[in-house]
């Protein structure tokens, strides 16, 4: 007769330990069950992006879609008519706006008299969108002009009465230069924004 090994004739012990194969499928399902990673800034987003308060926000997507090539990208009505929030892109750059909503402290530049803050926009051929934007119903401020610190620069104020600043870099300088001609230009009467 054949001897047994020892090893086959004690009974299995249980171990506390689970074994790899559980171990990994454990770890899988707690890395399935765990709350993701956010990014703190979301996706198609900078660290600054402005957020505009409009009488019409429906009427100021349109004009910006004419305007500035903008898309819209989100629409968020609110009960009874009006925009609670928007999203939209003008290249590569996000803009939110939203209706008046003076219980919100929300309000539109026409309510409180006109605004302080210029949205400034590069982009690549200042004429050219200058010239849309006015035939869009912007009022015209300044037209493009070359500047001493290099850009091609305009100014508008939208129908909504957001003012915009907008330019197309055109010259490369070191600070020392521009300061040189900042002077210069100062000297003149001329300001700078």
């Amino acid at each position: 007769m054949a001897k047994k090994s020892k090893r086959s004739m004690k009974p299995a012990k249980k171990s506390s330990r689970p074994r790899p194969v559980a171990k990994k499928a454990a770890k899988k399902t707690a890395r399935k069950m765990a709350p993701r990673k956010v990014s703190a800034i979301p996706k198609g987003f900078h660290t600054v992006t402005p957020h505009l308060v409009c009488r019409n926000a429906a009427g100021a997507i349109e004009f910006y879609r004419k305007a500035f090539g903008a898309r819209e990208l989100s629409r968020m009505p609110m009960p009874g008519g009006g925009i609670a929030h928007a999203e939209m892109q003008i290249g590569d750059s996000r803009l939110m706006l939203a209706d008046e909503m003076p219980q919100m402290d929300a309000t539109a530049p026409e309510t409180i008299g006109g605004s302080a803050v210029h949205i400034f926009l590069y982009v690549p051929n200042v004429d050219a969108v200058f010239s849309r934007a006015v035939s869009a119903g912007a009022k015209a401020t300044m037209p493009p002009q070359d500047m001493f610190w290099g850009d091609r620069y305009a100014k508008l104020t939208d129908p909504f009465g957001h003012k915009w600043s907008m330019a197309t870099h055109i010259e490369d300088m070191s600070v020392k230069e521009m300061m040189r001609r900042g002077d210069e230009a100062f000297k003149q009467g001329a300001g700078a924004d």
